[in-house]
């Protein structure tokens, strides 16, 4: 019934046209008022006279307005009131509208507004407002400046942030109530400059700007910051106050904040550590392992136990090592079905950063491990493979079954340290079994070892395991390459060295290889270029650069090799190779002064060396010093007894000083040594003769008997190379023909020739069996000649008037 009735209401609103106004659409259209038509204006003669006159300029009156118009005109004013234009005031409307006045709801009458007022730079506000912004972008640059590592600019900054805050404070205290002070940019101000000094070492300013702060009651929660005073101490190694102010910081902090309380405790251990309270740092640790396990605390209280020797506690240390949680979940980055979605969800998050950070903490944790087992294991039982062990069976058992093989490899290199090799070839060779990493390890590790053994087909084999188990392991491609490079095959060997360095740029020992390669190669630049390349790496390794120096040596350029030389005397400058090298590259250069002096450096730190021995007594000899070469010369018979020659030069040095006697009594002594020696009896006839002494005939008749012998064998050992033909034969034929022409002494002398074996380097033993060899030469006065090496000095040496004259009478003492 409400429906219909409803529908009936809206029914009587419609309105239909009538069926005679169906066809005419457009009716109506033209009915209009006739006070609207405008096209009679000009026939209308009141209108017209209206316009002429002032009659058209008065306002219309009530009654014609409301008959023309028929309603009130908006804004009229009709019975004493101004009709208002709407309902909303503030449309323009006021009752306070004059009567008659025009409409001007916009205020356009009045004419422009006027011009904001500007507002002055100087006053107080303003100049409070910019000096703050200035303290702001101050301690923002500083900051920038601290991470960028220019801590002096940080610092400047800090200061200048410093300086412009105190004069903000003033201002604002004189414009405003001390209520309105901005105390959080007065905190990031001090405490930005406090970690400033601290960062630049000025760490007595630093802890008076903390000062400052910590005793100011208008900072809440400022009494954490003298956690950063007591690391301050720390570094100052004042153990007591540091102690000291990390315990008031704890006290600081609510016990709600629990991971603070736990870092500031840590912070005590540690420095009960560095103090040797071992003690004190172990209560610290078990305190912080029961209440919050983690890595490092467990790292430190198995050194601290380690430290007091307690055993069991060592072990208890390192099981509770191994049981900190990781917190980390390996299942999420394996896929557990073929969803492509769930795939590609995982190959995201495989590489992200929180992966790289949980790798982070494993790799950790696995070092902290192995450091603690490393440590402990030769203590904790009765040998140290029984400790090794031990750690092998709770690292089983743990989460990190993959160390026990780690540990395992660490327990032979422990044997290989001391020099237990078949226990440790026995290990390596038990862990070849293992999976492909510690497969690869061991055969790396086994290959050395036979390498170091001169077995270089065992070194070569498992080298060839190493690298098919892991082809990327840049040690076991170097260790292939060494025996290639034994075998002689230097361009397969490089091709080794390559592929290592190919997987690790950073393999120093491939680079080091390489380079030898290449100058077995005869590639001076290419070889030169791998070790500026390894010295870019290694700044300070004397190896790299004796190699460069050696390079440009070979390149003939002096220059350059001694002043790398000298880069390597100031890394080693107690080694006397060295400074014997850079003592024959100034001889060569003809700076005779300064390889004296490097020469004798040498000697200081090593007087056996033979050719530094004989360079010094042949300068001396050169000077005319021959008090001083004595002492050289029988340095040199001392450390090669059984060489004749040195014994004559000592003998020799004595003659020429004028001390004929103990020059007599030498060559005296030097024969009942060497009775088979024929230049000491020439030398001794001579001597004695010019000395007018009776002993002249005896040692002639011995010179005469020990030359007729000489002849004799001479002749057998000519016959026997004839008949023989044989190499042997012709070596000594060739020696007893050497030493019947140093029998006729000519008047410049005899020159005897010697292959004199040199020593060892000072880090090889002493091998008199040595097959290093050097051409030592000197001309003596009397005859026979000592080789020595061939100097700058040699040739003056050789034409020098030490020709074999007659001892007059004049030379004889009075």
């Amino acid at each position: 019934m409400e429906s219909n009735t409803r529908k009936v209401q809206m029914m009587q609103n419609v309105h239909l046209d009538p069926e005679t106004d169906e066809d005419d659409l457009y009716s109506g259209y033209n009915d209009y008022s006739p006070i609207y038509d405008i096209e009679e204006l000009e026939n209308d003669a009141a209108f017209q006279q209206a316009v002429r006159t002032s009659h058209g300029r008065r306002p219309p009156s009530k009654t014609s307005l409301a008959s023309s118009i028929g309603r009130p005109v908006t804004g009229a004013i009709q019975d004493g009131v101004t009709r208002p234009m709407t309902a909303v005031r503030a449309a323009g409307f006021t009752k306070a509208a004059l009567r008659g006045s025009a409409f001007d709801p916009l205020g356009q009458s009045r004419g422009p507004a006027p011009p904001l007022e500007v507002k002055k730079k100087d006053s107080p506000e303003e100049k409070i407002k910019q000096l703050e912004k200035e303290v702001n972008e101050l301690v923002e640059e500083s900051c920038i400046a601290n991470s960028c590592g220019d801590l002096k600019l940080a610092l400047e900054k800090a200061k200048d942030a410093g300086r412009k805050e105190r004069v903000l404070v003033r201002l604002r205290e004189q414009a405003t109530t001390p209520e309105n002070i901005n105390l959080d940019l007065t905190y990031s101000v001090l405490f930005n400059l406090a970690s400033q000094y601290s960062v630049n070492e000025m760490y007595a300013e630093a802890l008076n700007t903390y000062q400052v702060i910590v005793k100011n009651k208008m900072f809440s929660n400022a009494g954490i910051l003298k956690v950063n005073m007591g690391n301050i101490y720390l570094k100052q190694r004042n153990y007591s106050k540091a102690i000291k102010f990390y315990r008031m910081a704890l006290d600081q902090v609510p016990s709600v904040n629990k991971q603070m309380r736990i870092k500031i405790m840590q912070n005590i251990g540690v420095t009960f550590i560095q103090a040797g309270q071992y003690s004190d740092a172990i209560n610290s640790y078990e305190h912080i392992m029961s209440m919050a396990p983690n890595l490092k605390a467990g790292y430190n209280l198995t050194i601290c136990y380690f430290a007091v020797g307690d055993q069991e506690k060592m072990k208890k240390a390192l099981q509770k090592l191994i049981a900190v949680p990781l917190e980390i979940d390996e299942d999420k980055y394996i896929s557990p079905s073929d969803d492509p979605h769930t795939n590609l969800v995982t190959e995201a998050i495989k590489n992200d950063h929180l992966r790289q950070m949980e790798c982070e903490r494993k790799a950790m944790a696995e070092k902290y491990i192995m450091t603690s087992a490393k440590l402990i294991a030769p203590v904790i039982e009765t040998s140290f493979a029984a400790g090794y062990d031990w750690c092998v069976e709770v690292v089983k058992a743990s989460q990190y079954v993959e160390l026990a093989d780690d540990l395992e490899i660490k327990k032979a290199v422990t044997y290989l340290k001391q020099r237990d090799y078949n226990q440790a070839v026995k290990i390596f060779k038990m862990l070849e079994k293992k999976d492909s990493r510690v497969k690869s390890a061991a055969a790396t590790n086994l290959s050395a070892l036979y390498y170091m053994g001169k077995d270089f087909a065992q070194a070569s084999s498992y080298a060839d395991i190493a690298v098919n188990s892991d082809r990327y392991n840049p040690a076991a491609l170097t260790n292939k390459g060494n025996t290639v490079f034994a075998n002689g095959d230097y361009e397969k060997a490089a091709e080794f060295y390559k592929e290592a360095l190919r997987n690790d740029s950073s393999c120093t020992e491939a680079l080091y290889n390489i380079g030898l390669t290449y100058e077995k190669l005869n590639r001076l630049d290419e070889t030169l270029d791998c070790f500026l390349k390894l010295h870019a790496i290694l700044r300070n390794s004397a190896e790299v650069l004796y190699q460069i120096a050696n390079i440009y040596e070979l390149k003939e350029n002096l220059s350059q090799a001694i002043e790398w030389l000298r880069q390597v005397v100031s890394v080693v400058p107690t080694d006397p190779q060295v400074l014997a090298k850079l003592g024959e590259l100034y001889d060569r250069e003809g700076d005779k002064s300064q390889a004296f002096q490097y020469y004798c450096e040498s000697y200081r730190y090593f007087p056996c060396n033979i050719e530094v021995i004989e360079w010094l007594g042949a300068y001396y000899i050169d000077t005319q010093f021959w008090e001083k070469a004595i002492q050289y010369f029988e340095r040199a018979s001392l450390i090669q007894p059984t060489q004749v020659k040195w014994q004559l030069m000592v003998a020799s040095c004595f003659r020429r000083s004028g001390n004929y006697q103990k020059a007599l009594d030498t060559y005296k002594d030097t024969h009942r040594k060497f009775p088979e020696s024929v230049e000491c009896l020439h030398f001794l006839v001579r001597l004695c003769t010019n000395l007018g002494l009776k002993d002249a005939q005896e040692y002639a008749r011995k010179l005469k008997r020990l030359e007729k012998m000489k002849e004799i064998r001479e002749q057998r050992m000519k016959s026997g190379r004839d008949g023989s033909g044989g190499s042997r034969g012709k070596r000594e034929g060739s020696a007893s023909s050497d030493s019947g022409q140093n029998c006729s002494a000519s008047s410049k002398g005899e020159r005897l020739s010697a292959k004199l074996r040199t020593l060892p380097g000072t880090n090889e033993p002493y091998e008199s069996s040595s097959n290093k060899e050097i051409d030592a030469s000197y001309v003596d006065p009397l005859g026979p000649q000592i080789e020595r090496p061939k100097t700058a000095a040699k040739k003056r040496i050789d034409e020098d008037d030490f020709a074999d004259e007659e001892l007059g009478d004049d030379l004889l003492p009075e």
